[in-house]
């Protein structure tokens, strides 16, 4: 088959539906199909990983977009509806599969072109959480339509699911996300070297944004320290120097030991982070349709401590991969920590129930699913 995967975001800045089409699109090939990525792409930034070959960047002035308590970059232009609808004439997919097809602005207009050639069948993926949409619920009539023109409709979760058929009706399968079991659970992985010394240590991996809780988990680091001194909380993930230097501040301030800011990694460091840590602490206060990081820290065999909010509850078991807090409770969440520090047996049948569970997400499993649905909804079409 031709497959076009449409990206909403900025492709040069990285994030879980960038991960997840990336992840897509080496598993379709690998499967024979042919794949071709059409996503907004910025030139003031860089991804660890070069532009994949079979990317067509859509360029244009960025615009920073608040949404679900985070910040996404999308591209607009006066061009941008005419530059998408020459790619979708030429390039006459079979499949058109669109990742948030209601985000502006790329998506939306793939989607509104999406039929230009009238057999190819539009399919979109939502991945988003959150309480409400105001802008769904004003333009709804306008998205009706639009929504109308997908046969097939995908939510990673149940929690994504009820929150966009809450807004528009209709079938939706759920296909999670998944997880690249090869690299996280890669045996001869070797812990950082410089953190490599036996001492107590809490992984925190992702964006420093208020909804990520980083600051509960500082907090809560503290009282951690109270009863285990030589524990270390380590950060990596999507932030920059300007975005940690408030939290540095802080740990300055009170003189925290032990809080080390590493900031964005490849995939193959992030793997290696992840068998340095004892657990992995996720301590979101909401937003979260699935949780990505929890799969990742499973496939390494690593126990997970979160919050106990509507997607995390669909990856992560309370008392069997890991431990779930009340989402905010700074108390509770160091209890929780200490806990499981203080129990390396503990540590060890969760970290191996995790890496059972991640087997059943991995990205082959998933695109599988993937596949097999475009087949059936191409079979009802007949």
């Amino acid at each position: 088959m031709k497959i076009g995967l449409v990206a909403p975001y900025d492709w040069v800045v990285p994030g879980g539906v960038q991960r997840h089409i990336l992840a897509l699109d080496r598993a379709f090939r690998r499967a024979g199909h042919q794949v071709t990525i059409i996503a907004p792409c910025s030139a003031d930034l860089a991804w660890f990983e070069p532009l994949p070959p079979n990317l067509i960047p859509i360029t244009g002035p960025v615009l920073p977009l608040p949404t679900s308590g985070s910040q996404v970059r999308v591209v607009l232009s006066p061009r941008l509806s005419r530059r998408i609808r020459q790619i979708i004439a030429q390039e006459r997919f079979d499949i058109i599969h669109l990742h948030e097809p209601l985000m502006p602005v790329v998506c939306l207009l793939a989607l509104y072109h999406a039929h230009l050639h009238p057999t190819t069948l539009a399919i979109g993926t939502f991945h988003a959480y959150r309480d409400e949409n105001a802008g769904y619920e004003y333009a709804r009539p306008i998205f009706h339509r639009l929504m109308n023109r997908l046969e097939g409709r995908i939510a990673v979760s149940a929690a994504a699911r009820d929150y966009i058929a809450r807004y528009f009706p209709g079938n939706y399968r759920l296909i999670p996300n998944g997880v690249d079991v090869a690299l996280f659970g890669r045996p001869d992985l070797k812990p950082i070297a410089r953190f490599a010394d036996g001492r107590p240590t809490i992984l925190f991996a992702g964006r420093l944004e208020k909804r990520k809780g980083f600051n509960h988990l500082l907090r809560a680091f503290e009282r951690v320290k109270q009863a285990l001194p030589h524990a270390r909380l380590i950060a990596v993930g999507g932030f920059n120097a300007e975005q940690s230097e408030p939290f540095i501040r802080q740990v300055q301030m009170e003189g925290l030991e032990g809080v080390h800011f590493i900031g964005r990694v490849a995939d193959e460091e992030l793997a290696r982070y992840y068998r340095t840590a004892d657990l992995v602490c996720a301590p979101s206060t909401g937003f979260e349709s699935f949780g990505m990081v929890l799969l990742e820290a499973m496939a390494a065999g690593r126990p997970v401590v979160a919050s106990d909010i509507p997607g995390y509850r669909e990856v992560v078991r309370h008392e069997v991969e890991g431990l779930l807090v009340p989402p905010g409770d700074e108390e509770k969440l160091a209890g929780a920590l200490v806990r499981l520090l203080s129990d390396p047996e503990m540590q060890r049948r969760l970290g191996d129930n995790g890496r059972t569970r991640a087997d059943l997400f991995s990205w082959e499993r998933v695109a599988g699913r993937i596949l097999d649905y475009y087949h059936e909804l191409l079979e009802q079409r007949g």
